[in-house]
């Protein structure tokens, strides 16, 4: 007699009994250990490509250095470790299953020491070696059987497993993994790093300085509107508060290998200096109100005030009320003959009026109004284009309110008039920000530090936070300190 399965039995069976790597106790989970390095393997190229790798092969060799030590330290020291430092300006680190840990530069420039890099890369190795993901996976799958929609996984269970996983983690990736697997990869990485000679004291210290990076910028993120860019590894209370974390990072202390411990402050600095800082110039870099494009050689001026939001395929100008939005984004010329052939044939745009060249730019151009679909909805928009060649540079400008377009279209047309191949300074300014490690001076401050820096908001708050030093406190003349130029 064929007899129908619970749900509680289909898990069993559909589930493997293996040990932890970590804590040694049995887990029920959905994926062996080949298959957690299949899809780490599998998915590492859309992570690079996604973020791009940051082109320092000197500072790629040295993240690797130092997170291969401290693999060979950890509960799963046989898999073969990977440590990328990816070209975001973010502040994050994350791993995928089976080995495969990256870290942004921007997390990079609020690191003081090779000890508190070892910190960030054991916390994510902890991830690995404890399989957080794995088991997150299994739990959602777990779920999902007992709501009933078995049917659906399991013929295709072998085939779907890495596509099903990057879609239950993808926020675990880049956000975390809850209260308790955080603390726990905490602990393993305090672990890790006091077994390498680090002070495990390290953890406390960079969960510290990205506690007040994150406050920093939940508070600049509401000011500008926008969702706040923070670390996963940091929890809701300040580490000095955190009783947890404390007895986590002491538990540590018998695992260090001397008397003394090393923290290789001067060593990280060396590394770090020259690093870029913000924008990148592989995607373009914002100056107040300009954007200028290393690698497609061109800048445009956005009208002032307004947010240049920069994107994979495009980059916007946002009006300070939100109320207008202004889009530029490239295609190749290929076969059109003028720009006006470009709008009638290439972007379907047909009854145009109030058309003609744009005015003020010595570039092929053409600028019409047309009725199109806009993120406010069907409406009449400003369209250019402007040929710079290879490329045509596409501007649409729309408002949320329809009437308010006559008003607004005079800066839609002066963004493309402004349009232009970067001249010798602007070919600099696309470089981007570095930070740059040098010696303070005797009675430099960071007040004074922030007037002479390039960044064009929040100079001083920033050059705190870089040097640990927000929100008070002042360079020691002498000191390594990190300055952005």
């Amino acid at each position: 007699m064929l007899r129908l399965l619970t749900p509680g039995l289909l898990f069993l069976g559909l589930a493997s009994c293996v040990t932890n790597p970590v804590s040694g106790t049995p887990d029920l989970v959905f994926m062996s250990e080949a298959q957690e390095i299949s899809l780490g393997r599998q998915n590492d190229p859309k992570i690079r490509q996604q973020y791009g790798v940051y082109n320092d092969p000197k500072l790629q060799a040295y993240v690797q250095r130092v997170g291969e030590r401290l693999a060979k330290q950890s509960h799963r020291p046989h898999l073969k470790y990977t440590f990328t430092v990816l070209d975001g300006d973010e502040v994050n680190a994350f791993a995928l299953p089976g080995g495969y840990i990256y870290i942004t530069r921007g997390i990079l420039a609020y690191i003081q020491n090779e000890a508190e890099l070892a910190a960030v890369l054991g916390h994510e190795i902890g991830h690995v070696t404890a399989r957080h993901g794995v088991n997150q996976y299994t739990a959602a799958m777990a779920a999902q059987i007992g709501a009933g929609v078995l049917s659906a996984v399991v013929p295709q269970l072998g085939n779907q497993i890495g596509q099903e996983l990057i879609n239950i983690l993808g926020n675990a990736l880049l956000s975390g993994y809850g209260r308790e697997h955080e603390l726990q990869a905490d602990r393993l990485g305090a672990e890790y790093i006091a077994r390498n000679g680090y002070d495990p004291d390290a953890v406390i210290g960079v969960v510290g300085i990205l506690k007040n990076q994150e406050e920093f910028e939940k508070k600049r993120a509401a000011a500008e509107n926008r969702e706040p860019h923070v670390y996963h590894g940091v929890f809701a209370s300040h580490p000095s508060a955190d009783d947890r974390l404390q007895q986590a990072v002491a538990e540590a202390q018998k695992f260090k290998t001397g008397a003394t411990t090393k923290v290789a402050r001067e060593d990280f600095l060396k590394q770090l200096d020259g690093t870029v800082f913000g924008d990148s110039p592989r995607e373009g870099v914002r100056r107040g109100s300009s954007f200028y494009h290393r690698d497609l050689n061109f800048a445009v001026d956005f009208p002032a005030g307004w947010k240049i939001v920069n994107q994979p395929k495009s980059v916007s100008g946002v009006s300070p009320n939100q109320g207008a939005l202004l889009d530029l984004s490239t295609a190749d010329i290929g076969k059109t003959a003028n720009p006006r052939e470009f709008m009638t044939a290439r972007l379907k745009l047909g009854d145009l009026t109030r058309e003609g060249a744009v005015e003020g730019t010595k570039l092929p151009s053409h600028t019409a109004v047309s009725y199109i679909n806009t993120p406010f909805g069907k409406r009449n928009a400003r369209v250019s284009v402007v040929y710079l060649s290879p490329r045509a540079y596409v501007f649409h400008g729309t408002t949320k309110a329809p009437e308010e377009l006559d008003k607004i279209d005079p800066l839609f047309l002066a963004t493309a008039k402004s349009l232009r191949p970067l001249n010798a300074q602007e070919k600099k300014l696309a470089e981007g920000l570095l930070i740059k490690v040098r010696k303070a001076a005797a009675g430099e401050t960071f007040a004074g530090l922030a007037r002479k820096s390039p960044l064009t908001s929040y100079s001083e708050s920033i050059l705190r936070l870089i040097n640990a030093r927000f929100p008070e406190g002042e360079p020691r003349p002498g000191d390594f300190i990190k300055v952005i130029e």
